[in-house]
């Protein structure tokens, strides 16, 4: 068993040996990574010995960037420079780029296409995916595709475990678009169900399914109270009357004109008789800049934390086209990075292990 394992030890270290040689800067041998196009030649072969890199291999940095003699070290540098950058800001108050607009948007519904066959597609569409107890959920389908349809369709809601329907409509179809249209309630208990579409496609039976939620009534957003400069923040104090008291937590994203400029959140116990949450844009991501006209507050979302362990978090959000006010002057504002010891620590560590390497 011992010469066993010494001879893994032994081939084990020869890989590692051999592939460092090959990865290393002393290593003669050139790889060429061209392909061919036409002719039947192969498409990688090695280059010549002693020739020069081609243009792949001159893009991808081989004679340019050796690999680094420590590369565990390398990526805890790497690591150490990244982490150290994004706490720079407050966890309340980060940089917002489109691509991330995008994703905090949290009450959008990707529609769902079903493949049907011969190319075709049966799609069901809803305007959001949390709604409030009593609001109207309207659903929208279409079906795509060589294959003969019915002139009608089924939606039903069900409790995703039991299957039990609570509610059915018919979608009929337009005239003028084609699609399938129809509305159900939403006066059952919160909780998250299911929408089955159910179709013919063929004289046969076809069924979609979707999710979805029903949120309960949470209270109303009353708009922004007089927004002003304080401890190197902007600071914004959004109204909301709350239906029951509870720990709240909001979130929205700061635009200039249609530019996204960060993503803004906050925490706190609300009651009847106190409903404002103050969002606060830090300097980091304020001052420095030019901005133009007035600031907008979208996608407002507000959730109700859970009271104990086990309950749901219950959404509801703002109004879809937000607020727009006008920021007192921003001048007093500056770069200077967010104080948090115990992020800084960590941001030292890290340096600290990258140095050890």
């Amino acid at each position: 068993m011992l010469g066993k394992a010494l001879v893994v030890v032994i081939v084990a270290a020869s890989i590692v040996v051999g592939t460092g040689y090959l990865l290393s800067e002393n290593n003669r041998f050139g790889f060429s990574w061209d392909t061919k196009t036409a002719g039947g030649e192969d498409q990688l072969k090695p280059a010549r010995p002693g020739s020069p890199p081609g243009p792949s291999q001159a893009a991808a940095g081989f004679e340019k960037y050796p690999p680094s003699d420590n590369p565990v070290g390398f990526m805890l540098a790497k690591v150490a420079d990244q982490y150290a950058q994004s706490v720079r800001y407050p966890p309340w108050s980060v940089p917002l780029t489109e691509a991330q607009a995008k994703g905090y948007q949290g009450n959008r519904y990707e529609p769902v296409a079903l493949p049907l066959g011969n190319g075709g597609q049966f799609t069901v569409t809803l305007d959001k995916f949390r709604f409030t107890r009593g609001e109207d959920i309207l659903v929208v389908a279409s079906l795509q595709g060589p294959q003969v349809m019915g002139y009608s369709l089924q939606a039903t809601l069900e409790h995703p475990e039991s299957r039990d329907s609570v509610g059915s409509t018919t979608l009929e179809q337009d005239g003028q678009t084609g699609y399938y249209q129809g509305s159900l309630t939403t006066d059952e208990e919160p909780g998250e169900y299911r929408l089955i579409v159910e179709a013919t496609v063929d004289g046969k039976p076809v069924r979609h399914a979707s999710s979805l939620t029903i949120e309960p009534y949470l209270g109303d957003f009353e708009g922004l109270e007089n927004t002003y400069l304080s401890n190197n923040n902007l600071v914004i104090p959004v109204s909301f009357s709350p239906q029951a008291s509870g720990f709240y937590a909001l979130s929205a994203q700061l635009y200039n004109g249609q530019q996204p400029v960060a993503q803004l959140q906050a925490e706190k116990r609300l009651d009847r008789t106190s409903g404002t949450i103050s969002l606060k844009a830090h300097g980091t991501v304020l001052a420095n800049k030019s901005f133009d006209g007035q600031f907008q507050l979208r996608n407002l979302q507000i959730r109700q934390l859970p009271a104990q362990p086990g309950d749901r978090t219950h959404y509801a959000f703002g109004p879809d086209d937000g607020y727009s006010f006008e920021p007192p002057d921003l001048d007093d504002l500056n770069d200077t990075p967010a104080v948090n010891p115990e992020s800084e620590q960590r941001a030292a560590l890290l340096k600290q292990l990258a140095d050890k390497f």
